[in-house]
C-alpha cells in the first residue's frame, strides 16, 4: 500500500517567515511519516512532484569479482566485500529539470525542452548546494547516497544481476545508454523500473554519490561513507552514451567535485531520523 505525504513548500522572502515554514512543516507535517510508509510522496506548490521509496535495509556483496573483462574499471570494482546499510528512502527517479529550477531558479542543463528531462552540467558541489536548498525549504534532510546506498538500491536491495534490474540481453528495455539514446538524455521513468520501482539506475545520466573515491577493501563494512578526504567524488550507473559495462551496478565512476558535464546529474537520499524508525 503506498502512503502519500504532501509536503507543502513555499519561497519565503525573508528569514523570519522562512524559520516559521520549517517549524510548521516539522510540527504539523513531519509526525505522520514512518519507516512503514513504502513511498513518499513530496509536493511543491505551483512545481513538481517527486517521489522517494524506502529501501529496507539489509546486508549485500558490494563490488564484484566476477566483472573482469565486463566492467571498463574492473580494477576498482573489486574485491567483492560484505555491506550493510540501514534502511532509507531514495528517489524513484533522477532528479528533474522541474525540480532543480523550482528549487535553484536555474537550468544548467545541456539537453532542454521537456521538464521531464534528468538535471545535467551540474558538479558534485551543486548537487550540495541543491539538496542544502531542498532541505532547507523542507525541513528534512535530504542528500546524495552513499555509494553503497546506491548499489544497494540499484541491486533492487539484494538480486545478483548485472544491471539495474536486468541482465545483460534486456539492458535495452532498461537503461539509456551508447546502443539507444541517439547522443542524449530522455525523459526519466520512460524505460522499465528495477525490482524497487527505481527508473533510469543504469543510463541515462550518471549518479553523484556522497563518497569520496578509494579503493576497495575485502574488509566487511556497516553504513560506510567513504575515506574522509580524496581528489575525486564518486558517480554511479553510467549515462545515455556510455557503454554497457559502464552501466552495470558496480561499475564506478569519479570526477572531482567542481566537475560539471552533461554527463552527469543526481539522485536524492532522505534521511529517516530515529524519531521516525
Amino acid at each position: 500500500m503506498v502512503d502519500t505525504l504532501t509536503v507543502m513548500m513555499r519561497r519565503w522572502t525573508c528569514s523570519s517567515c522562512k524559520l516559521f515554514a520549517v517549524l510548521f512543516f516539522t510540527f504539523y507535517f513531519l509526525p505522520c511519516v514512518s519507516a512503514q510508509d513504502s513511498v513518499l510522496t513530496v509536493q511543491l506548490p505551483d512545481g513538481p512532484r517527486f517521489e522517494m521509496v524506502w529501501v529496507e535495509g539489509g546486508t549485500f556483496i558490494m563490488g564484484s569479482d566476477k566483472a573482469q573483462g565486463v566492467s571498463h574499471n574492473y580494477e576498482y570494482s573489486h574485491p567483492a566485500h560484505r555491506v550493510t546499510v540501514g534502511g532509507y528512502y531514495i528517489g524513484r527517479h533522477e532528479v528533474t529539470q522541474a525540480l532543480w529550477v523550482a528549487v535553484m531558479g536555474e537550468n544548467p542543463s545541456r539537453f532542454t525542452g521537456n521538464d521531464s528531462l534528468p538535471v545535467e552540467q551540474v558538479s558534485w558541489a551543486d548537487a550540495q548546494r541543491f539538496v542544502a536548498m531542498l532541505s532547507q525549504l523542507t525541513g528534512r534532510k535530504f542528500r546524495l547516497p552513499t555509494e553503497a546506498e546506491w548499489e544497494y538500491a540499484a541491486r533492487s536491495a539484494d538480486r545478483d544481476l548485472p544491471f539495474a534490474g536486468c541482465s545483460r540481453g534486456q539492458l535495452e528495455q532498461y537503461a539509456w545508454f551508447c546502443v539507444n539514446s541517439k547522443g542524449h538524455t530522455h525523459p526519466v521513468g520512460t524505460l522499465m523500473p528495477n525490482g524497487l520501482g527505481l527508473y533510469d539506475m543504469s543510463g541515462n545520466v550518471a549518479e553523484w554519490c556522497s563518497d569520496w573515491m578509494e579503493k576497495y577493501t575485502a574488509a566487511e563494512q556497516e553504513n560506510p561513507r567513504g575515506p574522509r578526504r580524496g581528489d575525486s567524488r564518486v558517480l554511479r550507473g553510467g549515462h545515455y552514451n556510455s557503454v554497457s559495462a559502464a552501466c552495470t551496478v558496480y561499475d564506478r565512476g569519479w570526477y572531482v567535485p567542481s566537475g560539471k558535464s552533461e554527463f552527469y546529474g543526481l539522485r536524492l537520499v532522505l534521511e529517516v531520523t530515529n524519531d521516525e524508525d
